[in-house]
């Protein structure tokens, strides 16, 4: 894999990350519930971090760091705030959203590690993909719980 190649594949996991630092951020403001509110909080943090980590390596590698989310992330972020306002913001709706973003999340990373990345590379993408991994689980039987009570 060439160096352009393994910045292009940081850089999209870069947007994939800040795509979920929003995503929950965004959710997170309009949760009812103040321990989904808290989690949505952290992993938006988590999110950033994860960033973070990429952007350095990305910048080792004499790339320029990508600084902000995708375009498709964009559009998930309007549609969350569209549904929102249709379903009028309810938890089970955010979380619904939430899951779709953390679906495409886990298709970044398994694509990333689809390519032979550098050995000091490695492990910091399957790290971070254990993490997406956990989230999504996290996500999915919040969703599954507010579905049961509604």
């Amino acid at each position: 894999m060439s160096n352009d190649d393994i910045i292009d594949t940081l850089n999209d996991l870069i947007e994939t990350a800040k795509d979920g630092e929003y995503g929950f951020h965004t959710s997170a403001e309009y949760l009812k519930d103040p321990v989904l509110k808290q989690s949505f909080t952290t992993r938006a943090e988590e999110c950033r971090q994860a960033a973070a980590e990429l952007q350095q390596l990305v910048v080792r590698f004499g790339g320029k760091a990508e600084d902000g989310g995708s375009a498709a992330g964009a559009l998930h972020r309007g549609w969350v705030a569209v549904k929102g306002t249709l379903a009028g913001y309810t938890d089970k709706a955010i979380l619904e959203e939430t899951e779709r973003g953390e679906d495409v999340a886990l298709a970044s990373y398994r694509n990333a590690l689809e390519h032979t990345l550098p050995p000091d590379v490695r492990p910091v993408v399957e790290r971070q993909y254990e993490g997406v991994k956990r989230n999504h689980l996290q996500v999915r039987t919040l969703r599954d719980r507010a579905r049961l009570a509604a």
